[in-house]
């Protein structure tokens, strides 16, 4: 715990966040939703802005990753034309410049978004257009960078890594899996996986939040994976006795000897089960523990967050100060899948400064 002063929901807003798990289909503005979806005849639960909101909130509170999964038919059923992938494109960096995010890995899942006519490489050619369109009315506040994501019930893997590794110089930076975790475990990819190794490429599998140890295992030893989608199960391999001694189990120990980097996202892990409760959140424990372990948002429509608000109640449940928020920060930027000189740039000249400047601020 820290000793510096816990840090407001408004301050954080100002300090320099990194992102590397939210996804693009999660994060639309309800009133977008509600204009986009009146101009293609989606029907929609609500038709107002406010009252969608809180229908995506309630639906997607209830314990069962499937059931969260189901309230992406809306936000993906108007999200079926270039323009409006691009318009959804532009506003989230727009949404997470304004919440202090200065980069972020934004996924999404080009097989989702062609029922209009669309094929994969426009699909991404348009999220390309909205980013760039984002970072330019930010003034360079925000660097985006886009995964690729295949999803694990279909049989696009292979089409959807060859595509990622096309567009690795033109903002794409990794491949993902995505999708209910039982029944489709990442193995089933493996040919995808052992071809973005050989193109030195990079990805990230989503794994031990609908499942357990098992997923994270096969995600690691099977398909080499370099970040662990949530992770929050790794848990599961380490015990804690009456006096509070933990004792890592040999796949958490590996975890954590590696630094693979766990994408965290507490909000969601708690409305999909995968979580009992902010207080029991695994990554109380794996941070004491010196996990890689970094703070996303997963899905902000579906879960009302933001990255602010999400390190904010990590401050309320665990007492983090400015020197954890540094921590976690400089942890996801070590993690993402630029370049090191970018990553060591951000963090030496961006992060460091703005947090040694705030708890010197402090402790005067």
């Amino acid at each position: 715990m820290s000793t510096t002063s816990t840090p407001s929901p408004e301050d954080l807003r100002t300090a320099p966040k990194v992102l590397l798990h939210d996804h693009l289909d999660g994060g639309l503005r309800p009133a977008t939703i509600v204009e986009l979806a009146a101009g293609v005849g989606h029907a929609l639960p609500e038709t107002n802005a406010e009252s969608l909101a809180a229908w995506f909130a309630e639906a997607a509170d209830s314990g069962s990753l499937e059931r969260y999964l189901e309230t992406f038919a809306h936000t993906v059923g108007v999200m079926q034309t270039a323009e409006a992938i691009t318009r959804v494109a532009r506003e989230c960096v727009e949404d997470l410049a304004a919440d202090g995010v200065v980069y972020a890995e934004v996924r999404y899942a080009p097989e989702l978004h062609v029922e209009g006519g669309l094929d994969l490489e426009e699909v991404v050619a348009a999220v390309q257009q909205g980013f760039a369109e984002g970072m330019a009315a930010a003034g360079g506040r925000i660097e985006v960078r886009h995964l690729l994501t295949a999803m694990r019930q279909a049989a696009r893997a292979m089409e959807i890594a060859e595509l990622a590794t096309a567009w690795r110089d033109k903002g794409v930076v990794g491949f993902d899996i995505a999708g209910p975790e039982a029944g489709y475990p990442p193995t089933r990819f493996l040919d995808a996986f052992e071809y973005l190794q050989r193109e030195n490429a990079h990805f990230t599998i989503h794994a031990g939040e609908g499942f357990g140890l098992p997923s994270i295992w096969e995600a690691v030893q099977w398909c080499g994976a370099d970040r662990l989608g949530h992770g929050v199960r790794i848990v599961d391999d380490i015990e804690v006795d009456a006096s509070g001694t933990p004792r890592l189990g040999r796949l958490a120990s590996y975890v954590r000897d590696k630094r693979i980097p766990l994408e965290m996202c507490p909000s969601s892990n708690i409305q999909t089960g995968a979580a009992p409760s902010f207080a029991e959140h695994p990554i109380g424990l794996l941070a004491s523990l010196r996990f890689r372990v970094t703070v996303n948002t997963d899905n902000r429509l579906m879960s009302r967050t933001t990255l602010s608000n999400e390190f904010a109640i990590l401050a309320e449940t665990f007492g983090y100060g400015w020197a954890e928020m540094e921590w976690l920060t400089v942890n996801a930027m070590k993690s993402a899948f630029i370049p090191y000189d970018e990553r060591y740039r951000l963090i030496t000249e961006t992060i460091k400064p703005w947090y040694a400047a705030r708890m010197d601020h402090d402790a005067r």
